[in-house]
């Protein structure tokens, strides 16, 4: 790990760092939540001995990049500016891109507004979510999940792990004074304060373990403090010791303000896209995802995969693949899997 260089880059008025080894076609890496550049370790050692430059930075309000302050500095335009920011920066023109779980979300974001910029995308976790012209994300996924819907819980001004539900006209925060036009569910320091209960290692393993299917629903009685010992969650051969406690370090330094307002975003990334409505994504493409992601195991999610519909929205969809026994952060847990799949797609360009 010694081996992978790291740097800090000026991208789109933030401080970004980058982790990155090796000479060669440039390949992308963009994690998820709740990650790192760290998340990519596996993939980037080998993909690197293997004639590739490997660059994965931390993303906006994550790790040791810049964390802005405002919700509103965490819109779609924001992550993908910040890419887009960091590709020219690389000397490049294209990169082959690798993205799972938010990154995977950024990852579409960029195919549809900067297809130029991506010669091949390997896609883990999220599959491309069309935009409904409709109704709003977040409000979608409460009618089809409920309040107790992680996501939705993100949103509330309230505990986040109490009723998601409208609140007073003094706990609003209004969008458009940062001169947009949608309103934020939620007075940030709520949420994190329940994240807060436990200490970011415990935080980090019980994520990481979870192989729960389905859509994740939070409990009512909110997030659990620390356990008599963090080491009382087993760890899966996968994961160790030192890879949680790096994890947690740097949760430990920047919090969860930035990750979560990724998702507080989500209703104003639908208003500010609405030019892209019934856009198909070009880009060559292969998707990657567990049998037991809880994602792939969302109702929908898998029929919307299975039926064809993902195709008819990406056409230039080359292969999906379900690996057996493998849950969420397949890249990590199925590692050499992974990145085998993603060596075999990209060489072929």
């Amino acid at each position: 790990m010694e081996t992978i260089e790291h740097k800090t880059v000026e991208v789109n008025g933030i401080k970004m760092h980058v982790a990155e080894k090796g000479e060669g076609p440039v390949v992308l890496f963009l994690h998820g939540f709740p990650e790192l550049w760290y998340t990519w370790r596996h993939q980037i050692l080998s993909l690197s001995s293997k004639g590739y430059r490997c660059v994965a930075p931390d993303l906006r309000g994550y790790g040791d990049t810049d964390v802005p302050s405002s919700v509103s500095s965490y819109t779609c335009f924001h992550i993908v500016g910040d890419i887009v920011a960091l590709i020219d920066s690389l000397g490049v023109d294209q990169v082959f891109l690798v993205a799972h779980d938010w990154g995977a979300i950024i990852g579409w974001y960029l195919c549809m507004f900067r297809p130029d910029r991506v010669k091949a995308y390997v896609c883990l976790s999220v599959p491309f979510l069309p935009r409904n012209p409709n109704v709003k994300p977040v409000d979608a996924m409460r009618a089809l999940y409920g309040d107790d819907y992680y996501i939705c819980r993100f949103q509330a001004n309230n505990n986040v792990f109490s009723t998601c539900q409208q609140p007073s006209s003094t706990s609003f925060i209004t969008i458009r004074e940062f001169d947009t036009m949608n309103w934020v569910w939620q007075e940030p320091g709520k949420a994190e304060a329940e994240f807060g209960k436990a200490k970011p290692e415990h935080v980090m393993k019980k994520m990481f373990c979870n192989r729960a299917t389905g859509p994740p629903i939070l409990p009512k009685q909110g997030m659990p403090s620390n356990p008599p010992s963090t080491t009382e969650i087993p760890l899966p051969n996968w994961l160790t010791q030192e890879d949680v406690a790096y994890f947690a370090s740097k949760f430990e330094k920047t919090g969860f303000t930035g990750p979560l307002n990724y998702y507080r975003n989500m209703n104003l990334n639908w208003e500010l896209t609405a030019a892209w409505t019934g856009v198909q994504i070009k880009v060559p493409v292969k998707f990657i995802t567990g049998e037991l992601d809880m994602v792939y195991t969302s109702p929908s999610i898998k029929q919307y995969i299975e039926s064809g519909a993902f195709k008819r929205d990406v056409p230039n969809l080359q292969d999906v693949v379900v690996q057996q026994g493998v849950a969420h952060f397949n890249n990590q847990e199925a590692a050499v899997d992974v990145t085998n799949h993603i060596y075999d797609f990209i060489n072929k360009f």
